[in-house]
């Protein structure tokens, strides 16, 4: 087959340098050099072999090897309560292999009398990997090989999301590497399979900057059948099509998504309905989780002898607020000056998503990271948020270490200061929110737009001029008010 030779190759375009343009990283720089000379031209030039998705698998390895190395003491002494607490190695993967059958044979939602409180793909993974442990029998050398095989496969999803967050925007690849070697994903991202979500929703996040929203709405809809958050993603999108008056990208997204979920989850449904609800009955009915701001009031009303929240007054609290967090989102996306970037909308929506939750485990920082990365790349909030996160990461494992124990407050630490941590790792995430909803008001301190560019992750949005404002809206209402009326 011949070539075609009136095909013109795709024009090199210029990389931002981290250096340059993040104050923190350009005062950084000074110890070995300095920023990027003026007359550098990356993305222009040929970087040779170490280009930046080269740099950021080697990143992404080496903080892998630093987590699971982080888990050592339970490699070696086993998975136990409670020195897994005490020892800050616990993970829910070896928890889950001895506590839930898996051990034993038994393959979640297949197993009829067997029930697993995770969406379908989470459990069709833990049951598949299960399979491939050699032995029988529950023990710890068993359940240390089954974490090592999710640790690999994790890792995977890790590189997957990182290089297509390094994707979604061809001139700022290095914002990648706030995934690449974040602690919050160190610490946390080998606690439970989080990161296959957080991978399929970077997927679909580079899909729909491609300009491809079936196959965005096909990563969304698997994300979504594996942890349930990639699916408020499809909100920022709404708000987005209402402001630009483009719907085909959000309906085809929409079906994309709901024909994925469909695919997944009906036939389970269909084996096993009781099994396939159970994650929903489980979510219904599990009171205030551990690091939740109602977890939080419970401690703290118990003390004081307050009154304590139940599940259903808690569900209550998550809907009325999730609602109303989420209508804020979409006020400021219609009344912002200039069309908020999608990145931007989708951090909004998934920290309400998690603000609101009754549950705020640490490996719930994985779902934001790459997402900040995209919204607000800026290095000095990005360290700061992850020095809170790692303190409420050593909070919660030492609270729950005197929780399981039952030992006396003054060998452990004591609710108070957990509470302090639970409101310290919340407080970090309203304060990104506030600096993205600040650079969504004033663009010129967003760092995208500073970089001359709109909507890298818009696909059909992206320089898509405005139809429908607030301030379009009230104008219309307004000149329909004052005009005549018909008889």
């Amino acid at each position: 087959m011949e070539s075609r030779t009136d095909e013109k190759p795709p024009k090199p375009y210029a990389v931002i340098s981290p250096t340059r343009n993040d104050p923190l990283l350009h005062t950084l720089s000074e110890s070995i050099g300095g920023p990027l000379g003026d007359h550098a031209a990356p993305g222009l030039v040929k970087s040779g072999f170490w280009t930046p998705e080269r740099v950021l698998i080697v990143l992404t390895a080496v903080a892998a090897i630093i987590g699971v190395v982080i888990k050592g003491y339970c490699r070696v002494n086993g998975w136990n309560t409670p020195t897994h607490f005490y020892a800050t190695c616990y993970s829910d993967l070896p928890t889950l292999f001895k506590e839930r059958g898996l051990a034993e044979g038994v393959l979640p939602f297949f197993t009829q009398d067997a029930l697993f409180e995770y969406p379908v793909i989470m459990g069709l993974i833990a049951g598949a990997t299960a399979l491939l442990v050699p032995g029988s029998g529950v023990s710890d050398a068993r359940a240390t090989t089954y974490f090592d095989i999710n640790a690999a496969l994790i890792t995977v999803m890790w590189l997957i999301a990182v290089i297509a967050t390094a994707r979604s925007n061809r001139r700022r690849p290095w914002d990648a590497a706030m995934l690449a070697i974040a602690p919050g994903a160190i610490l946390s991202g080998f606690i439970n399979w989080d990161m296959w979500a957080v991978a399929l929703l970077a997927l679909g996040l580079l899909a729909f900057a491609r300009d491809r929203p079936v196959w965005a709405g096909v990563f969304i809809g698997l994300g979504t059948a594996t942890k349930l958050y990639p699916i408020v993603v499809l909100g920022a999108i709404l708000v987005l099509a209402v402001r630009t008056g483009k719907y085909r990208p959000l309906l085809l997204t929409v079906a994309g998504t709901a024909g994925a979920w469909t695919a997944v989850n009906l036939p389970i449904f269909l084996i096993n309905p009781r099994g396939w609800g159970y994650f929903l009955d489980f979510t219904r009915e599990r009171p205030a989780g551990f690091s939740s701001i109602y977890f939080a009031w419970n401690l703290i009303a118990e003390r004081l002898h307050w009154i304590m929240l139940d599940a259903p007054g808690i569900n209550a609290m998550v809907t009325v607020s999730l609602v109303v967090l989420c209508a804020v989102i979409a006020v400021i996306a219609l009344h912002a000056p200039r069309r908020p970037r999608l990145a931007q909308l989708a951090f909004l929506v998934v920290a309400a998503f998690i603000l609101t939750n009754k549950v705020y485990s640490p490996q719930f920082v994985v779902w934001l990271i790459p997402l900040l990365a995209l919204a607000r790349p800026r290095w000095r909030d990005f360290l700061i948020w992850m020095a809170v996160e790692a303190v409420h990461w050593a909070a919660v494992w030492m609270y729950l270490g005197q929780w399981t124990s039952g030992g006396p407050p003054q060998n452990n630490i004591d609710s108070p200061y957990y509470v302090g941590a639970i409101l310290a790792h919340m407080g970090a995430l309203v304060y990104l929110c506030v600096k993205v909803v600040m650079d969504i008001y004033d663009p010129a301190g967003d760092p995208i737009r500073r970089s001359r560019q709109d909507d890298p992750q818009g696909g059909a949005f992206d320089g898509a001029p405005d139809v429908v404002t607030l301030d379009s809206l009230r104008s219309w209402w307004e000149q329909r008010r004052k005009a005549p009326a018909r008889l």
